[in-house]
């Protein structure tokens, strides 16, 4: 009798044994039976064992969390990660140049309103450039047949800045102890399906003038320095000196589906008020729009694009008055060698940024239009760009002309650009660039700046 028991105690430890190890089950499938044919395990503890040892043998579950849709893709750019029906994708982008920039020494001729070329001595920063880094989180699905999206675009940048008069954007604090700018500019949603288009709400880049600073070789570099001495979370690159800021703005854009190389936009934005000219109260939105052709014929790629701008100013002690304009342009690569030419007309849109010196003081219109040519060749790692543009911005009238002799009247710059792409990731990048600005009067100063640095994306 006690032997009979202490193997049965055999045929539970061995049970047991197999449970904890997968890798031992259905090994004392035939013991079991040979002690069941000895009498030694009764009909009813031998099927109860024999059981144990079969789920022993099956692949033990998972969590309850875990399914057949919980899995990591690799996206084409980007961190990617895939959970159910829900992909969430990471990117983002670092970069830091040196930057010397030259300008010319004060004086009474050197003084130009809205110019952008450097006037005082010579300095260095260590600063970004054009972009500030970025670092964008995605979510997206389908659900109920819409491709839907939540979209968030953090662009931190690595100087210190003043929080004075310009938020993350601020000036910069080049002192110990101090932080640098997040400039939050995407927080925007996107709802669309095939057929259909898609619909953007929340804030994201315009379309008006959008074209031309993502097609501008500074966008990747510095450009006009602006503020070195200071540096804040962005240089200028070509802004004022060849296009409008298309700028980060509120917005509900609805874009078409391609049709046969061509694609439109059409949006209502946040009214902006002017930034130097009288108070303003405005009652109606801003409409963009904007319509793109993408084509090859052979080994010529083209993109032709024009876009629109149109918004009601209602001046609280002064005329209404309307800012309209518009940007056209046309990218063209050729084997390793691409051309970009584009060109911006205005009325009531200012110069460099969105409603900047757009008006008089009384709020009449000032016209405005610029463009900018550039070239860029690849010959293997290495790429050789250069580019001209000028940006230039008219009086009102007579009563404008004897109020603001010193108006800027053109801002231009030459930039020359080398660049090698150390791998798949990092960008370096080396830069020269002569900026000029003109005033009305015949004032005129000018700068020369040499940045070097590089930059990340992933």
């Amino acid at each position: 009798m006690v032997g009979k028991m202490l193997l049965r105690g055999v045929g539970a430890a061995l049970l047991l044994a197999t449970t904890a190890s997968p890798a031992m089950a259905g090994t004392t499938g035939e013991l079991l039976k040979r002690l069941h044919e000895k009498g030694i395990l009764t009909d009813d503890e031998y099927q109860q064992l024999l059981k144990g040892d079969e789920a022993a043998a099956a692949p033990a579950a998972g969590p309850s969390w875990v399914d057949d849709k919980s899995i990591v893709r690799v996206n084409g750019s980007g961190l990617g990660l895939k959970v159910g029906d829900i992909a969430l994708k990471i990117s983002g982008s670092v970069n830091g140049f040196y930057v010397h920039d030259n300008g010319d020494k004060p004086g009474a001729t050197k003084t130009v309103a809205g110019g952008v070329a450097t006037v005082g001595s010579s300095s260095s920063a260590v600063r970004n450039g054009l972009l500030p880094g970025f670092l964008k989180v995605e979510a997206s699905t389908t659900m109920d047949g819409w491709d839907v999206g939540a979209h968030f675009g953090m662009y931190p940048g690595i100087n210190s800045v003043s929080y004075a008069g310009g938020g993350a954007n601020s000036g910069g604090n080049p002192r110990a102890l101090q932080t640098s700018g997040i400039d939050f500019r995407q927080t925007y949603l996107t709802f669309g399906r095939a057929g259909f288009g898609e619909v953007k709400i929340g804030r994201d880049i315009g379309l008006f003038a959008s074209e031309q600073i993502l097609n501008d070789i500074t966008l990747l570099s510095s450009g006009t320095p602006a503020g070195n001495v200071a540096p804040s979370n962005t240089t200028l690159g070509r802004i004022g000196t060849g296009y409008i800021y298309t700028d980060f703005q509120p917005q509900i854009t609805y874009t078409t589906p391609a049709f046969a190389g061509f694609q439109a936009s059409v949006g209502i934005f946040e009214p902006l008020s002017s930034l130097t000219g009288p108070a303003e109260a405005n009652k109606e939105p801003g409409i963009q729009a904007k319509i793109v052709y993408d084509g090859k014929l052979g080994g010529v790629a083209t993109r032709l694009w024009l876009a629109g701008i149109s918004q009601k100013h209602n001046v609280i002690a002064g005329p209404d008055y309307t800012g309209r304009g518009f940007d056209t342009g046309a990218k063209i690569t050729v084997g390793p060698i691409t051309v970009v030419g584009t060109y911006y007309d205005g009325s009531g849109l200012g110069t460099t940024a969105l409603n900047l010196f757009d008006t008089d003081g009384l709020g009449n219109k000032r016209d405005s239009h610029g463009f900018y040519l550039q070239g860029l060749a690849g010959l293997g790692k290495f790429s050789v760009g250069a580019s001209y543009g000028e940006s230039n911005l008219d009086y009102a009238n007579a009563a404008d002309q004897l109020a603001n002799p010193v108006l800027v009247k053109k801002n231009s710059s030459w930039v020359g650009q080398l660049r090698y792409g150390l791998n798949g990731w990092v960008t370096l990048i080396t830069e020269y660039v002569h900026t000029t600005s003109k005033a009305h009067n015949g004032n005129k100063a000018s700068s020369d700046a040499l940045a070097s640095g590089a930059i990340l994306f992933f």
